[in-house]
C-alpha cells in the first residue's frame, strides 16, 4: 500500500523517471543489497535521464527535420565533398550557437545539402537548443498570410526565439519586394542572440544580385554572412549515388 502512494505522489508530481525506476528496484531482488544512498542515487540518475530523453522528443518534434534520422555522427567527411572532418567536428560542440554564428552550406542539387543541415539542427536538439526546419519559399508564404491576418509580429516574435532556424532550398525562386523586407525583419531578430543555417544551389557570391535590391541585399548579407560558417559541398548527387547501389545490390 505505502508503495503505491510513494508511486502515485511522484507520478503527481511529474517524477515519472524516478517511479519507474522505484517500481524496477522493487522487483529486482538484487537492489536490495545496495545501500540506500546508491539505491536513491540510481533512481535519481533515472529521473534525469527521463527528462533529458523527454526534451529531446520535444525538441525534435517542434523542429520538424525533413531528416530527423540525420546525425553528426554519420556525415560523410570524404575528402571529394570538400567538407573538413575537423569544421564539423568543431561545429559538432555547438558552439557556434552560443555564439550566435550561422552556418552556410552550398552546392548542387542532390548533393546533401539538406541532410548535413538537418545533422547540425539535430545535434543542436541533443545539446537542449531548439531548433526549426523551414523552406524559404514557404517561410515567406507564411509571413506573407500573417500580414494579412494580423498574426505577423507575433510570428516574428516566436522566430526569433528559435535557438536554430534552418531555411532550406534558398535562393530558388524570385523574391518580390514584400519578401525582401519580411527577410530582413526574420534575419535582424536574430543577429547576436540566435543562430541560422541556410542550404542554397546558389554559389553565395550571387546571392547580393537575386536578393536584387541593393540596398536591403547589403544589409540582409552583412547580417548573415558576417558570422558564418562557410560549407561548400562538391560532388555528385547523393541521389543518384545512392539509386546506382541500389541497383547493383543483390535483389
Amino acid at each position: 500500500m505505502l508503495m503505491q502512494q510513494t508511486l502515485s505522489q511522484l507520478r503527481n508530481l511529474k517524477l515519472d523517471g524516478m517511479a519507474r525506476a522505484f517500481e524496477e528496484q522493487a522487483a529486482l531482488t538484487a537492489s536490495t543489497s545496495l545501500s540506500f544512498e546508491d539505491r536513491f542515487g540510481m533512481v535519481v540518475e533515472r529521473e534525469l535521464a527521463w527528462r533529458d530523453t523527454r526534451r529531446l522528443e520535444r525538441l525534435m518534434k517542434a523542429a520538424r527535420l525533413k531528416n530527423p534520422q540525420a546525425c553528426i555522427e554519420d556525415i560523410d567527411v570524404r575528402q571529394s565533398r570538400g567538407l573538413d572532418q575537423r569544421v564539423v567536428a568543431t561545429l559538432a560542440s555547438c558552439d557556434w550557437i552560443r555564439n550566435a554564428q550561422n552556418i552556410i552550406l552550398s552546392g548542387p542539387t542532390g548533393a546533401g545539402k539538406t541532410w548535413i543541415a538537418c545533422a547540425f539542427a539535430q545535434q543542436a536538439c541533443r545539446q537542449g537548443f531548439s531548433a526549426l526546419y523551414v523552406r524559404a519559399a514557404r517561410l515567406f508564404e507564411e509571413l506573407r498570410i500573417a500580414h494579412g491576418d494580423g498574426s505577423f509580429t507575433r510570428r516574428l516574435a516566436q522566430l526569433a526565439k528559435i535557438d536554430v532556424l534552418l531555411l532550406d532550398d534558398w535562393g530558388l525562386q524570385e523574391l518580390d519586394q514584400g519578401a525582401r523586407n519580411d527577410l530582413l525583419e526574420v534575419i535582424d531578430d536574430r543577429v547576436g542572440s540566435r543562430s541560422t543555417i541556410i542550404t542554397s544551389q546558389l554559389p553565395l557570391e550571387h546571392w547580393h544580385a537575386w536578393l536584387q535590391d541593393p540596398t536591403l541585399a547589403d544589409a540582409i548579407l552583412d547580417r548573415l554572412v558576417h558570422q558564418a560558417h562557410r560549407l561548400p559541398i562538391k560532388g555528385d548527387s547523393m541521389r543518384k549515388t545512392n539509386a546506382k547501389q541500389s541497383d547493383s545490390s543483390p535483389s
